[in-house]
């Protein structure tokens, strides 16, 4: 067996397993905080809402504390081990593509029924790695340009709320349970946040 061929059946034996029979979570719309009067306390209500999807395995995983992604829904260290690299995909030893395709791969497999893909498929840079920060944390991190790929506002919500590998959250193939709710109701929350303020909740002393 050749180096090709063996690095893709590691691709396929321990490809992310997660719980994909659980339940779908639901994801609230922005009108289901209408009656918070407060316009701060309303916006932060948004974004705590928004949070159940960017603090979800589907996301995590890309958004690592460390250079090294993560798999499955108990985050366990991404097999075979790899490196984000200069470009955030992957070393030229073991890039990314070595295993993940343009678009979700099905396998043969009775434990890992496919390969998440995407054409972007790649992992978060390093200032917008999130795992282990409190919603609290992610929310100033999302606002801030210098750690939000120096975007703004506007940019964030349009990123999040249409940029396709941030949709994958909610198709990432058979044997994963996607992210709550649906894209959509994911950027109305990202929109209503903005518009309010784009308010987050104080961290406690």
């Amino acid at each position: 067996m050749n180096r090709a061929h063996a690095l893709a059946l590691l691709c396929i034996v321990f490809a992310s397993m997660s719980l994909a029979d659980a339940p779908l979570e639901p994801l609230r719309a922005p009108q289901a905080f209408d009656s918070i009067r407060n316009r701060a306390a309303r916006s932060n209500a948004y974004f705590t809402e928004a949070a159940k999807v960017l603090q979800h395995p589907r996301c995590l995983n890309c958004h690592p504390a460390t250079r090294t992604p993560t798999q499955g829904d108990d985050l366990h260290p991404h097999i075979p081990l790899v490196q984000a690299g200069p470009e955030n995909r992957g070393t030229k030893e073991l890039p990314c593509s070595s295993c993940h395709g343009p678009e979700n791969a099905p396998t043969l497999g009775g434990r890992v029924k496919s390969v998440p893909g995407n054409e972007h498929w790649s992992l978060a840079p390093a200032s917008m790695a999130w795992q282990g920060l409190t919603t609290a944390q992610i929310c100033e991190q999302i606002k801030d340009p210098k750690r939000n790929g120096n975007r703004t506002l506007a940019q964030i919500e349009k990123h999040l709320a249409e940029d396709h590998l941030v949709g994958w959250a909610w198709h990432p193939g058979e044997g994963r349970a996607p992210a709550p709710g649906t894209q959509e109701v994911f950027g109305q929350l990202i929109a209503a946040w903005v518009k309010t303020g784009a308010h987050c909740q104080q961290a406690s002393l």
